[in-house]
């Protein structure tokens, strides 16, 4: 009986600590339309201290990453923009924005550029997800600050959103016609991923039904539901890493958006198009193979874009990288975030 008391004590304890990482920093994020389609969010911090907010994949990222959720009626819109894959090594002063106590940030966005809109008529809007954050004197992320914005409604001019559309579309068709095939160096490197990403998916998917504790660690339930859904998103990931003449996706080495921006590792076009494009940094700097925990790899990279692809679970970033951003989101969002299936296969593999 002694036994079980302790057992109990030392697995609250556990508890407790991951409770701590996760908490979020104070956060609120405003939208206010500015026209037909754009967009204007107003990031404040009503905390006491100084935020210092990570940019990329979030909402103040120049790239037509998801910003926030549309629906018409009860029908959530699919989105049509890019799933990012961010490195997160030796980050500088230049990839954060500080935001004083009291203080706030703007950011202004044009939602048919990553949403259809073409159809016209009354949208709902809100932003839901998350910045990533590090300590004020350093540049390592230390955490996770989520939020959920106000809702907005907008009556869409169809014909002014469709043109919208069809000018940033009509660049990206032109650009995948002249785009050239992957090198011979290139293309060795993707196939080498890909072979290693089955095998790590493969132990991740019988991981997902038999390892309590990762589950428990990374999507923070081991219900029979949840086990299902884990494993079964890697097994998709194992068929589609397993081939390279059939599958949903379409892999290129050229930046065909463009978002290959400095910090972009690869991304991802998940609806009906299914592109995944890898970045130069791909190539450059992320090691094939790591056996440190959690370190990003290819393979990490490769299972990441792979699970934003609308046919295998059509995954989210929530603007949060790494294993401190897996902690310090909630279940409902683990189970729908990229990195937590990337993080999870890694662990596993590796044995953290």
């Amino acid at each position: 009986m002694k036994l079980l008391i302790i057992t109990r004590l030392l697995a609250l304890v556990g508890a407790l600590s991951i409770d701590s990482m996760k908490r979020s920093p104070p956060l609120t994020v405003q939208l206010q339309m500015v026209d037909n389609t754009a967009i204007k969010a107003i990031v404040t911090n009503p905390g006491p201290s100084e935020l210092k907010l990570f940019k990329a994949g979030s909402l103040l990222d120049s790239s037509p990453v998801e910003k926030v959720q549309v629906f018409q009626g009860d029908s959530p819109i699919t989105f049509d923009g890019v799933r990012l894959m961010i490195s997160t090594v030796d980050l500088t002063e230049d990839d954060f924005q500080l935001i004083a106590p009291g203080g706030t940030i703007e950011s202004t966005f044009d939602i048919a550029e990553l949403y259809d809109l073409s159809a016209g008529g009354v949208f709902d809007i809100i932003a839901k997800g998350a910045f990533s954050y590090a300590a004020s004197s350093g540049s390592v992320l230390a955490g996770v600050a989520q939020y959920t914005s106000n809702r907005v409604s907008v009556n869409v001019d169809g014909a002014m959103a469709a043109k919208v559309r069809q000018r940033l579309h009509s660049s990206i068709v032109k650009r995948i016609n002249l785009q050239s095939d992957c090198s011979s160096d290139q293309r060795t490197v993707i196939l080498a991923a890909l072979k290693n990403c089955v095998t790590r998916a493969t132990g991740a998917a019988a991981a997902a039904n038999n390892n309590t504790a990762k589950m428990n660690e990374y999507f923070k339930r081991t219900d029979s539901t949840t086990r299902s859904t884990v494993a079964g998103v890697f097994n998709k990931v194992v068929s589609e890493c397993g081939s390279t003449t059939s599958g949903i996706s379409r892999l290129f080495c050229t930046d065909i958006y463009p978002s290959c921006q400095p910090r972009n590792l690869a991304y991802t076009l998940p609806g009906s198009a299914s592109y995944i494009v890898f970045c130069p940094l791909y190539f450059s700097s992320n090691p094939a193979l790591t056996k440190t925990c959690h370190g990003v790899d290819q393979v990490w990279t490769t299972i990441h874009e792979m699970t934003h692809l609308t046919g295998i679970k059509g995954t989210d970033d929530y603007g949060t990288y790494g294993y401190n951003g897996v902690l310090g989101l909630s279940a409902d969002k683990n189970i729908n975030h990229a990195d937590t299936y990337a993080s999870f296969a890694k662990a596993v593999e590796v044995g953290c």
